[in-house]
């Protein structure tokens, strides 16, 4: 799976991940320039979350964003569809909970978190509407979404060099550091075929279960908090 244009279908997203999982939070920090820790930062900030509230983070890869969240006070759940991610970070000796589970179709009853996060994971989710609709599921009315994923740049001439990064350096880099590079041939394409902040805040207020949507951008557009209420 390469091409952003694909299906996205469930089991070859997994299997994608699963290609990357060994070095996937290595990559992800060389290829951020180490901004990565900084954006985990900024999500669990802006989640506003409470000792004692239940936090659920799709997407959660290795569960280092988990982790982050959990440093809130708040019990924090992890899930993935990629397997292999979830025993990457076992084996790092992340102890958060961490359940394998389908952004489409999540184990868990209705209404049960205070909050829910999907980061870096929902353009790679095969309908975003649906995903959207059910994190909202999964969220008790007056619940808070954050959606951190990257977006376009706000300054023209940056937003020039960092496309350009995108299709020529980023591949490369990725050559050095990834267990599987080509997986970051699709992450390049699929960030430039992903909508921006304000076609991502469309589609969330389109998919019915969330109000009062923002966003703010990070490292100046490159990646994008938007914000939302549970209905």
């Amino acid at each position: 799976m390469t091409r952003a244009d694909l299906d996205k279908q469930p089991h070859e997203v997994a299997e994608m991940f699963d290609g990357v999982a060994k070095r996937y939070d290595l990559t992800n920090t060389v290829l951020s320039f180490g901004q990565d820790r900084g954006w985990r930062r900024a999500t669990r900030a802006a989640l506003g979350l409470r000792p004692g509230e239940r936090v659920l983070d799709v997407g959660a890869g290795t569960g280092v964003s988990t982790e982050e969240l959990e440093r809130s006070g708040a019990f924090a759940v992890g899930a993935d569809l990629s397997v292999g991610m979830l025993v990457a970070g076992r084996g790092a000796g992340r102890t958060v909970p961490l359940l394998a589970g389908d952004a489409l179709k999540l184990p868990f009853a209705d209404a049960t978190f205070d909050a829910v996060t999907i980061s870096f994971a929902l353009r790679n989710v095969q309908d975003t509407e649906a995903a959207l609709r059910e994190l909202g599921r999964v969220t008790r009315p007056g619940g808070r979404l954050v959606v951190c994923e990257f977006s376009r740049p706000v300054y023209g001439p940056f937003r020039t060099v960092y496309l350009e990064y995108l299709m020529r350096s980023l591949p490369a880099v990725a050559r050095t550091v990834s267990s599987n590079p080509e997986a970051y041939v699709y992450l390049a394409e699929s960030i430039r075929a992903w909508p921006d902040q304000a076609g991502l805040a469309e589609r969330v207020a389109n998919s019915g279960p969330w109000d009062r949507v923002g966003w703010r951008n990070l490292t100046g557009g490159i990646v994008a908090l938007h914000r939302a209420t549970r209905v």
